[in-house]
């Protein structure tokens, strides 16, 4: 019983010591985001942001698959954009539904048997169509699934420009959205890599690329998400930035220098984080051909993307988005050498490995602790009582100021019911959100082998696009 009751009180103190240095962490670089986005929109305001008469030339990869609710608007979205030099490369990889005939007769596409240079291998290619609008140049593959990775890679191959952006189907940008991603690189030539904002597309009204409305929404589930991403994407990214330690770009959102990307052969087939992968070993590549590279984020290239909306589909995604995390983080290990890697990336990757993967493991056992503890009568309720309205009360505020920093520095103008949704959906996201998903995560190695590298489909809605 003794050895019981100590053993309690050590993993007790260790998840105090545990949250109290991630809360800490949190509330840096919240408002180090914070802070630098207020900073970069005051000297916007006061002189123009960097500015030129060329643009580079830019192919956007949009790989789909069972995507026949939303293609067309997104695509239509993606034929708004303010910016002079772009083409479309969409694959169909191998849908089930009719995502290629809707995309064939809504832009009146044509077949063409133009050759492909597979300078990345991927699974057979079958049809090629192409079209023109507005000077645009839109091709649609359609290929043998081979999953999204595949499909991306595919997507390369037969596409002209020297940079390409990676979006997702179900994805909208705003018309400034090109214009920001490539601003690092024409500030620094080393960056070979840039990842977006990612926000929840059910939240917003779009008119050929422009947000017309706001909204937040009362189902829980993408609510909770809204506030999620906000402070997610607040947070650790721009604060890394400095440091050039970011080891991930989201998927749904992210721009790439084409020749990097084929050097280190692609996009992953089979790992179930292809965007974390790829950017891990991009980072690697430079690490051992001694190149000098940067993985940069742009906050203010903004890309809509739906999100989830019932508790099935986010137990699907998120199970998926932590087993790809393990993957890459246990094939690029080498990371945390701090004399290969350097200090910096070894610093990004222990956080992402102590709370990002290890997080779901100790909150949970930190829950069950507190039980156990109840049980032998070790815990004194009124002071972890208060502990925890504290910790509660310091996330929202958290949580809450991403949100409002993000609403600001977009100019968008909220309703007052808004402002009520987001505090509660804020509060919930706390209390309840978060600890569900950390079971959820802790629990996703139990039968992950099966499909291990599927789309993993969510269930698709129309977007709000005029």
């Amino acid at each position: 019983m003794l050895f019981l009751e100590n053993l309690v009180q050590t993993i007790g103190y260790f998840f105090l010591i545990y949250m109290l240095i991630y809360t800490t962490y949190l509330i840096i670089t919240v408002l180090f985001g914070a802070i630098q986005l207020y900073t970069q929109d005051r000297m916007i305001r006061y002189r123009n942001e960097l500015k030129h008469g060329y643009y580079v030339p830019i192919s956007l990869l949009v790989p789909a698959y069972n995507e026949e609710i939303t293609i067309v608007d997104s695509v239509s979205s993606l034929l708004n954009l303010d910016y002079k030099l772009y083409e479309l490369v969409i694959v169909d990889d191998g849908s089930k539904d009719k995502t290629s005939e809707t995309l064939i007769q809504a832009f009146q596409m044509k077949r063409t048997r133009r050759p492909i240079q597979m300078r990345i291998p991927c699974k057979k290619v079958l049809e090629v169509y192409e079209a023109t609008y507005k000077n645009i140049q839109i091709t649609l593959v359609i290929k043998e699934n081979g999953g999204k990775g595949d499909a991306l890679n595919a997507a390369a191959n037969l596409s002209r420009y020297p940079y390409v952006v990676s979006i997702d189907a179900d994805s909208l940008l705003q018309r400034d959205s090109l214009e920001k991603i490539i601003q690092p690189i024409l500030r620094d030539e080393s960056i070979v890599a840039v990842g977006g904002m990612i926000r929840i597309a059910q939240t917003v009204l779009m008119d050929k690329g422009k947000v017309i409305d706001y909204h937040v929404p009362w189902n829980p589930i993408v609510g909770m998400q809204v506030v999620e991403y906000d402070r997610s994407f607040l947070a650790s990214r721009i604060f890394l930035d400095q440091f050039n330690a970011n080891l991930i770009i989201s998927g749904a959102f992210g721009l790439f220098k084409k020749e990097v990307l084929i050097a280190v052969g692609g996009y992953s087939t089979d790992t179930l984080g292809e965007d974390m992968e790829l950017v891990m070993k991009i980072n690697n590549f430079c690490i051992n051909n001694q190149k000098k590279c940067r993985i940069a984020y742009e906050p203010r290239a903004i890309c809509w993307s739906q999100s989830p909306s019932s508790l099935k589909d986010i137990i699907k995604q998120r199970k998926r988005w932590y087993l790809g995390l393990f993957q890459s983080l246990w094939q690029y290990r080498a990371m945390m050498n701090p004399f290969k890697a350097g200090f910096a990336r070894m610093f990004s990757y222990l956080y992402y490995v102590l709370f990002e993967l290890l997080s779901p493991f100790i909150e949970v056992i930190g829950l069950f602790n507190i039980v156990l503890a109840w049980q032998l009568n070790l815990l004194f309720v009124p002071f972890m009582i208060r502990l925890f309205i504290i910790y509660t009360v310091y996330n929202v505020l958290l949580s809450i100021t991403a949100f409002f920093q993000r609403v600001y520095s977009q100019g968008i103008k909220l309703h007052f019911s808004d402002i009520i949704k987001a505090l509660i959906m804020v509060t919930l996201e706390t209390v309840i959100y978060r600890y569900v998903l950390s079971f959820v995560r802790a629990t996703a190695f139990i039968g992950y082998k099966r499909k291990r590298t599927s789309w993993g489909q969510i269930q698709r809605t129309k977007q709000n696009y005029v």
